[in-house]
């Protein structure tokens, strides 16, 4: 089977003809570090894939190493896209992610009020290790009995987190490095982040889950940002207790763990998609106490976002695809657990698989290297424009969730759209608009 036969049915592609050639009058070239779903999309979209350090391309799906390593020392020119903000991490990494909300709730409260900053009660009370171990230390023993968490600051898919419910059940991690003047023959520990538990989470059939969502910002002066109604509910794989701390199985949603699991199915995964969560949580609390679920965690994108806009380098060569990972309590209250700058593109299911393929082809069609759009659309594919310079208003185009009518913001998480029928109608409209 030819290449361009194969990639043509691929879910999510939409078909050559649909699209304009590329740059000018040329096809877009475009590298990829990655070899996975997003290499899928690009030779699938037509593009011309380039290797090598010195080749010419428009478009480059690097990885954070690269970016790193390479940015400030090489010419890139002013139309060229790459897949990350310089200082990413200012978000994406746990320690400066919770930094930044607390310095803007500070700000937040000496600007307008109690009242207000108390809106940044959506994520743990955090702190950093060893920095401030200390300061820990004397919440710690505010609340007794409670469970804490640990996180490495810059770690992965689970990696190194473990819950404790007593300050010794950390001592072999800490080895005495707090004091002022370290032993220099001793090896520091590693940063970490501890976090207090949600020790009540929302559970469907007895176990834990978080939802992953998509954010797509693509400028941060103005700030411009987009959410994806896909994503997904990532199950446990073992009923939820708080009797097992150190079962990972029973308290890490991450596939990474998952999939270890001795009973782990990979045919069926322990994925919902928002879809599905969407109208389960619907049928059971109502569509009220739901879109005011989904309401919030709208205000937690757009307040992380802005808790690094200002430091943010912002480069209009860049854009970034944020992986939010978020859990719910037996309240409803959605909790900000962390964000990832390269939230995974390696499907585990068929159904996975189709999700990141419409996602990461609208990505595209978002960044607009073919300069197709007008740049004031609000829905292109399945990202809706949430946030340009202020909140974007909502409106009827191709909306079906369940006959909400109580939106006023351009948010669908979780909402169904045909989004090749979306992107045909886009398209045909902008083509009848330049004949005119």
């Amino acid at each position: 089977m030819s290449k361009t036969s194969s990639t043509s049915k691929m879910p999510g592609y939409m078909s050559r003809s649909s699209l304009k050639k590329g740059i000018g009058d040329r096809t877009v070239r475009f590298r990829c570090g990655l070899q996975n779903t997003i290499l899928d999309v690009l030779r699938a979209r037509g593009w011309q894939e380039v290797t090598g350090d010195n080749s010419d391309w428009d478009f480059y799906w690097c990885d954070r190493e690269w970016l790193k390593e390479n940015y400030d020392h090489i010419y890139l020119p002013e139309h060229v896209k790459i897949c990350h903000f310089r200082n990413h991490f200012e978000l994406t990494r746990k320690n400066l992610m919770v930094k930044n909300l607390k310095r803007m709730r500070k700000q937040v409260e000496r600007e307008q009020g109690k009242i207000e900053a108390a809106s940044f009660d959506f994520f743990p009370a955090t702190y950093e290790l060893p920095s401030e171990y200390h300061i820990f230390v004397e919440e710690f023993k505010r609340n007794p009995g409670v469970i804490w968490i640990m996180k490495p600051i810059a770690k992965s898919q689970g990696k190194g987190i473990f819950l404790f419910r007593k300050l010794k059940d950390i001592t072999d991690w800490k080895k005495g490095e707090y004091q002022r003047e370290p032993d220099p023959n001793k090896e520091a520990p590693e940063a970490y982040v501890v976090q207090r538990y949600i020790e009540n989470p929302y559970v469907v059939g007895g176990r834990k889950f978080d939802l992953r969502v998509y954010v797509l910002v693509t400028s941060y002066s103005p700030l411009k940002a987009w959410l994806y109604r896909g994503g997904f509910a990532r199950f446990s794989n073992t009923r939820f207790s708080l009797d097992a701390i150190d079962d990972t199985y029973v308290h890490l949603t991450n596939v990474a763990v998952q999939k270890t699991a001795p009973d782990y199915d990979p045919e069926k995964g322990n994925k919902w998609s928002m879809q599905q969560l969407r109208r389960y949580l619907t049928a059971k609390h109502g569509m009220e106490a739901v879109a005011k679920m989904f309401t919030q965690m709208d205000d937690i994108f757009i307040k992380t976002l802005q808790s690094v806009q200002k430091i943010m380098i912002n480069d209009k060569r860049c854009f970034e695809m944020y992986g939010y990972d978020i859990l719910l309590d037996t309240n409803l209250k959605p909790w900000l657990l962390e964000i990832n700058a390269s939230p995974s593109l390696t499907a585990s299911s068929k159904e996975d698989y189709e999700l990141k393929c419409g996602l990461l082809d609208d990505v595209l069609n978002v960044i607009d290297l073919e300069n197709r759009l007008t740049g004031k659309e609000k829905h292109v594919g399945a990202w809706d424009l949430i946030w340009d310079d202020g909140p974007v208003m909502g409106d009827e185009g191709g909306i079906d969730c369940m006959n909400a009518t109580t939106y006023t913001t351009n948010s669908f998480l979780g909402c169904h759209m045909d989004r090749k029928k979306q992107l045909r109608q886009l398209f045909k409209t902008l083509q009848a608009a330049k004949k005119t």
